[in-house]
């Protein structure tokens, strides 16, 4: 029964957010969805869950507050509430810095990793898809009035640290955080130039995160060398996981190396040769 709710809360809170045009509704909808979720990490009663909730509804809840406060600053100077006339310059870096810690970029990833390690693998499969679809909405629709330097420093930062945090990491949920902050590195940089790439990039990290995890719960893997005994019980379910982890990293013949290619053609298009060699380098790291 209260599962019912909390997951209907959850699709209601991103409807609103997804389809709203005045700032007040989108916040209400990020706002519903942040408590929706917090039952379903702290669900074990295990003391490392009940922490993980506690750091996702801090940040969580500083972030809205900074969306809030960033579009009454903007409806103070230009009496316009609505998403797409987001004009004044310290709300636009305000509502950046908010959309990034919403997503988890660096420097706002701190809270992402653990809050990955202390929930269920499926939560943490709906903790990298379906909370980031809201943010990520947000973005497309303020991508022409969002501050370029700063964007563009974050996300090369996020994949960065993406790919570098989650070398020495043997937790299977932590490196899929890492993963997932530096996937979100690849949207950020090219929501400017092109929205539709982050869309894309998006979906197709959507599907593979969920192969990964749905293996992974299938496997009940929550450590490397727990996968290192599985290939003698499930063959090819492992084979399919290595392919798909392979995708995700972004290796060329396979799907995740699709969106990458094309935001490095049209970074190139937009004179930005410099950042597509930096992040398809730093990208090299998470592979």
């Amino acid at each position: 029964q209260a599962k019912l709710v909390f997951t209907v809360s959850l699709i209601l809170g991103t409807t609103i957010t997804i389809s709203s045009n005045h700032w007040a509704a989108a916040w209400a909808g990020l706002e519903i969805n942040t408590l929706a979720v917090l039952p379903l990490i702290s669900k074990s009663h295990h003391p490392r869950a009940i922490e993980a909730a506690t750091k996702y509804f801090l940040t969580q809840a500083a972030a809205s507050t900074l969306v809030l406060f960033s579009s009454m600053t903007n409806a103070w100077h230009t009496g316009q509430w609505d998403i797409t006339q987001l004009t004044h310059p310290a709300s636009c870096v305000i509502m950046t810095a908010a959309i990034s810690m919403k997503l988890g970029l660096v420097p706002f990833h701190f809270w992402f990793p653990e809050v990955m390690q202390g929930s269920p693998l499926m939560i943490g499969l709906f903790l990298s898809t379906a909370m980031k679809f809201p943010p990520i909405t947000l973005l497309y629709m303020t991508s022409h009035s969002l501050n370029h330097t700063l964007l563009t420093l974050l996300a090369i930062m996020s994949v960065t640290m993406g790919g570098w945090m989650g070398l020495n990491q043997t937790q299977t949920r932590k490196i899929m955080a890492f993963s997932s902050i530096s996937h979100l590195g690849w949207m950020a940089i090219i929501i400017i130039y092109n929205p539709k790439l982050t869309l894309l990039n998006f979906y197709l990290y959507t599907a593979m995160t969920a192969a990964v995890f749905l293996t992974l719960n299938s496997i009940k893997a929550l450590k490397l060398s727990t996968l290192m005994t599985t290939w003698a019980k499930t063959p090819t379910l492992n084979a399919t996981l290595l392919l798909t982890l392979l995708s995700l990293a972004g290796l060329p013949p396979l799907t995740g190396f699709l969106p990458k290619w094309l935001i490095i053609q049209e970074l190139t298009k937009q004179d930005m040769t410099p950042m597509a060699t930096a992040i398809s380098i730093l990208s090299l790291l998470s592979l």
